[in-house]
């Protein structure tokens, strides 16, 4: 199955969902589609699905357009993040549901619904009416439900935010498995750019805001190298350092005071006026190398948050948020010097071009 956006775009009203965009998906694809809250993942997802018409431009489907193809003789299957399940049916009904549809034998079903639910750590619960699961059992059931159908099109909408934290660790690494192993077309939409690291690390990313599509292609290209400063925005979780700053006579001067030689890929840039960039994973508290910049600083707060501290510091009427590996205790209006290297700045033009990005590498990289 392959399926292709040709100029769809979709509006309710007044407003426009999904601005018109080109897309082409092929069978064993998994594709992540990143975006905040209101950005148009459920509108696009909702499209695939053939849930939603177009306004305007076709959907095609094996290179016939969808509107000419009744529901039924979809095989597609969709995950919300927000659960559904059949109330009077156990687990084992809930999960085999599709299955008895599509007319396969006993034995059959129990295999895929037994293989399945220990995936999803759901084999004690098969007996279960969702009355007597808790939120995040109902919401793996549903998953189960849509994994089992062994659909050409799998589409999930953040299927995993109402799952505890520890489970949703375990699960990205299953689905990531499991999506390896089909052929189907996999479009998972999530609003964490961490997420769509660990889940589409391999594979590709639509970066959406306000229904636009700002960047698509492989996922760790948009992230090192995002098209724009919206996209870097969108790609970093907390969000990415932003300061004023302009390039003359040999050096970057960003803010008030502070100073970067032009070496690396900053040493592309032409004078003039750029906003540059910083995620706050390589902001640091601690000197890392010798070419470091220290940037005088004052606590504003110590978010500790599992095994990592988010320090969010004052310098010269900016705000700057470094991400620290460990538990860190530093006092409110604390004096520090926290440490960024040129080598892990961006530059964006004034248009929000992206001028200038760190070096990286393709080979897969742990989620940062």
């Amino acid at each position: 199955m392959s399926l292709v956006f040709e100029g769809v775009s979709r509006r309710v009203g007044a407003e426009t969902h999904i601005h018109p965009m080109d897309l082409a998906l092929e069978p064993g694809s998994l594709t992540v589609v990143l975006g905040p809250t209101l950005a148009g993942k459920t509108s696009i997802l909702r499209l695939m699905a053939g849930l939603d018409k177009p306004s305007a431009g076709r959907v095609l489907v094996e290179g016939a357009d969808s509107r000419g193809i009744p529901l039924r003789r979809r095989r597609v299957a969709m995950v919300y993040q927000q659960f559904i399940n059949y109330p009077s049916f156990t687990v084992f009904d809930n999960i085999a549901s599709p299955l008895h549809r599509a007319g396969l034998d006993r034995a059959e079903i129990e295999r895929r619904v037994g293989e399945i639910a220990e995936v999803l750590k759901l084999t004690p619960l098969l007996k279960r009416l969702p009355a007597e699961l808790s939120g995040g059992q109902q919401q793996r059931t549903a998953l189960a439900r849509a994994l089992a159908k062994e659909a050409d099109l799998l589409l999930l909408d953040e299927p995993l935010v109402n799952l505890d934290y520890k489970l949703r660790e375990e699960l990205r690494e299953e689905l990531r498995a499991i999506f390896r192993r089909r052929r189907a077309i996999v479009v998972y939409a999530t609003t964490e750019p961490a997420e769509a690291l660990m889940i589409g690390g391999r594979g590709s990313v639509l970066v959406l805001d306000q229904g636009r599509l700002l960047q698509s292609g492989p996922t760790l290209a948009a992230y090192h190298a995002p098209a724009s400063l919206r996209v870097g925005e969108v790609f970093s979780d907390p969000p990415m350092n932003l300061i004023a700053g302009r390039v003359s006579d040999g050096r970057a001067r960003l803010g008030t005071d502070l100073e970067l030689p032009l070496t690396g890929q900053l040493g592309r840039l032409k004078p003039g006026d750029y906003t540059f960039g910083v995620r706050a994973n390589h902001l640091f508290v601690a000197r890392q190398a010798e070419d470091d910049v220290a940037i005088r600083a004052t606590v504003e707060l110590a978010e500790i948050s599992g095994s990592e501290t988010f320090v969010h510091a004052a310098h010269g009427g900016t705000s700057w948020v470094a991400q620290e590996e460990g538990v860190h205790s530093l006092g409110l209006g604390e004096a520090i010097r926290v440490f960024v290297n040129p080598r892990h700045v961006f530059a964006f033009d004034g248009d929000g071009r992206l001028m200038a990005a760190p070096a990286w590498s393709a080979a897969p990289m742990a989620a940062q």
